[in-house]
């Protein structure tokens, strides 16, 4: 598995936890930055891991911001992505069980790089759920084919 990740300096907080767990996982991680806490633009973050996620040239992505919000946003503007937010192990389980999400946000200033561990953990090991799920899945395909051109 080859997992993207990136973030904004509001994010920076959680990446050295997230990338020791890979690492422990045996993932490949392929890190589009930033690598300090110097202010940058979370949207040019969100872009570069969800071109690789939607691509396929990566499995999964993982972005971080302050909240988790904003690069969730740039990162849903790509065809095939589906970023979700997560605050807690809960919602971790929930973007993986129920939508299928192939793009985890965390935010820095949410949850500590241990919670955002964790959740990583969660949402990696939670398998699709399938069933009325897909095909709630499939009408987010259909609005995806209908406007992106």
């Amino acid at each position: 598995m080859k997992i993207a990740i990136g973030c904004d300096h509001g994010g920076i907080v959680l990446k050295p936890a997230i990338v020791q767990l890979l690492n422990q996982r045996g993932i490949e991680v392929e890190d589009f930055g930033c690598y300090d806490d110097s202010s940058v633009d979370y949207p040019d973050y969100g872009a570069a891991v969800a071109r690789k996620v939607a691509s396929g040239e990566c499995d999964k992505g993982i972005l971080m911001c302050g909240t988790g919000i904003g690069i969730s946003i740039a990162a849903n503007k790509f065809k095939g992505v589906r970023a979700g937010v997560c605050h807690d192990e809960f919602t971790a389980r929930m973007i993986a069980e129920h939508n299928d999400a192939n793009i985890i946000a965390l935010g820095g200033r949410i949850v500590s790089p241990e919670q955002a561990a964790k959740m990583v953990a969660v949402w990696l090991d939670t398998p699709f759920g399938g069933g009325r799920h897909a095909g709630r899945v499939a009408k987010i395909k259909a609005i995806e084919d209908e406007n992106f051109k």
